[in-house]
């Protein structure tokens, strides 16, 4: 029934990082491999697809019988029955079956998203109830209900005693005990909407590879002849199935997934708008950061030759100018070669428990007021007070703080950033003011936080060798743990539904396309004989325009 179109290539080149695009597949869902072919389910069409992994070369397999296949969404294989979850209804049939008869194990009293088959248990997720069903095979009847670790829909499977769950809201991919579903570790997916996931064991190597399908919208450019103007932005739903790799330290706390090679470059163009004349000038830039999810390989000069310092344990640029006039036009900055992966903490509140004291001068650095924070203000104050609550562990009581946040602000830009306590009266803020608010009530409360940041590549994780440009710089946050470190938290982006449930995708995480900066000195400062000019005196924003850009050259794995 499934014809034999493998490619002559070793096996071993075979499974590599390319991207699988099966022809004509509109949403993918639940994956599953047959021997060295990849099933896939294309939930709109009701296709049944085998799918050559190298060549992408694809068949239907239940080409009259699709219809009973539309809407269904999770997949499994075992001892060569097919699998499916379809509305309410988990069903199974023979893939010897040209006619695809198919049973029904059992219907749900929610719709049932994903599944998974191991031996004779077979687990239902389901994410109106926020459960994964357990039951038994040969019985058909339930064993135990695990909670689902996302809020999204999401889909299984298995691998030994480990439970893979993937979550289409969470952009994550969760790794569980089998048995009682306490959640090991999680990984963050370099695109949005991952909808399926299986393993591909490769007997030549004897390593395992992690696909994870995607669905997920796409903005273009359609070139209408009866429009005018004749150029309209439309979406269209782009599908595609892609290795998930992953590398997890269990010592540290973290978890690494898919990283890429990319070239960021930093560049300001002189060009003074008022008259002025500075004589031995300083203008100094923060260097990419070294974390344990970014690896900077090389940085260079642009325009201008630069010195390198070191202040706070942290690099940046030093360049000089003896005389600096309205007149003066030139471009100077850095271009860096980097290496970036996506970043998972995977701490619980139990981790945070009896956790040691500050050390002794975080408390003049990280829980003041030294970034107009407002935190004398009442209705800050008051804000720090109801957000808490009665929290006492450390990790839950960010959580709350966040939630809270949350449930007050929107997401919107302005010309300028506003202190919290505007922010906060207001309701609307931006990733600035986002980190503002946290930043008080954090300190208020007793955690120390600072602002890190500054720019996020274009998450076009598929586009190579093309200059990309940020619309705009992003700010996030950090807090510390004494005895763990700091953990990132991203500001707004998981702000997404008005008054929640909220994915804690990016609460202890960030993402690939986060570009770090030094952290603990100011992102560009100007100075005079070792003396700070500030906005009043100077502003740098009058004196020149920046201009940043990424490549992504590569895609990275752990080998």
């Amino acid at each position: 029934m499934i014809s034999d179109f493998a490619s002559s290539v070793p096996l071993q080149q075979q499974f590599n990082r390319a991207t699988i695009r099966p022809v004509a597949a509109s949403e993918l869902h639940g994956i599953a491999f047959y021997g060295n072919k990849l099933l896939a389910i294309d939930t709109r069409n009701g296709y049944l697809l085998a799918i050559d992994p190298l060549t992408h070369n694809t068949q239907i397999i239940n080409s009259h019988h699709w219809e009973n296949f539309i809407g269904a969404t999770g997949l499994a294989i075992a001892d060569n029955q097919l699998w499916f979850t379809s509305r309410n209804n988990v069903y199974y049939c023979s893939l010897d079956d040209p006619e695809f008869n198919c049973e029904l194990f059992t219907r749900m009293p929610d719709p049932a998203n994903g599944i998974a088959i191991w031996e004779s248990t077979v687990y239902v997720s389901c994410q109106k109830s926020g459960y994964i069903f357990v039951f038994s095979r040969d019985t058909g009847a339930e064993i135990t209900r695990l909670y689902t670790p996302g809020i999204g829909v999401e889909n299984l499977t298995v691998r030994g005693e480990e439970l893979w769950v993937s979550d289409s809201l969470e952009q994550s991919v969760y790794c569980l005990d089998r048995a009682t579903g306490k959640q090991r570790f999680s990984l963050l997916t370099p695109f949005e909407s991952p909808t399926g996931l299986t393993f591909y064991h490769n007997t030549e190597t004897g390593k395992d590879i992690l696909y994870v399908s995607y669905v997920n919208q796409e903005p273009y450019i359609r070139d209408n002849p009866n429009a005018d103007p004749n150029h309209e932005l439309l979406y269209r739903v782009q599908t595609f199935i892609h290795p998930l790799y992953f590398h997890y330290d269990p010592d540290n706390h973290y978890a690494l997934s898919n990283g890429y090679l990319i070239e960021m470059s930093y560049v300001e163009e002189l060009a003074p708008l008022d008259p002025l004349e500075l004589n031995n000038l300083e203008w100094r830039m923060a260097l990419p950061a070294e974390t344990h999810r970014q690896k900077v390989r090389k940085v260079e000069a642009v325009g201008l030759p630069f010195t390198e310092i070191v202040e706070n344990g942290q690099r940046v640029a030093v360049f000089k100018f003896d005389k600096l006039t309205e007149q003066t036009r030139c471009i100077f900055g850095w271009k860096a070669l980097l290496e970036v992966r996506s970043i998972k903490y995977n701490l619980t509140p139990k981790d945070c428990e009896n956790v040691p004291e500050l050390p002794s001068d975080y408390g003049d650095r990280y829980l003041i007021d030294n970034d107009n924070l407002a935190m004398e203000t009442e209705i800050i104050q008051r804000a720090a007070a109801e957000a808490a609550e009665r929290e006492t562990n450390l990790l839950r009581k960010v959580y709350t703080i966040r939630n809270y946040v949350y449930d007050r602000l929107s997401y919107g830009i302005k010309p300028h950033i506003d202190t919290p306590d505007i922010a906060l009266r207001r309701g609307v803020g931006s990733c600035g003011e986002y980190v503002g608010v946290l930043l008080a009530l954090f300190r208020l409360n007793g955690i120390a936080c600072r602002t890190v940041g500054r720019y996020k590549c274009p998450p076009y994780a598929l586009t190579r060798h093309l200059p990309l440009q940020p619309d705009y710089n992003h700010v996030w946050l950090e807090f510390y743990i004494p005895s763990i470190g700091w953990l990132p938290m991203e500001s707004n982006p998981d702000d997404m539904f008005e008054g929640g449930p909220y994915p804690t995708r990016f609460f202890m995480g960030l993402a690939w396309y986060h570009a770090e900066m030094s952290k603990d000195v100011p992102f560009e400062r100007l100075m005079l004989d070792d003396v700070v000019l500030n906005k009043q005196q100077v502003s740098i924003g009058a004196l020149a325009i920046n201009h940043v850009q990424f490549t992504i050259l590569d895609e990275l794995d752990f080998n």
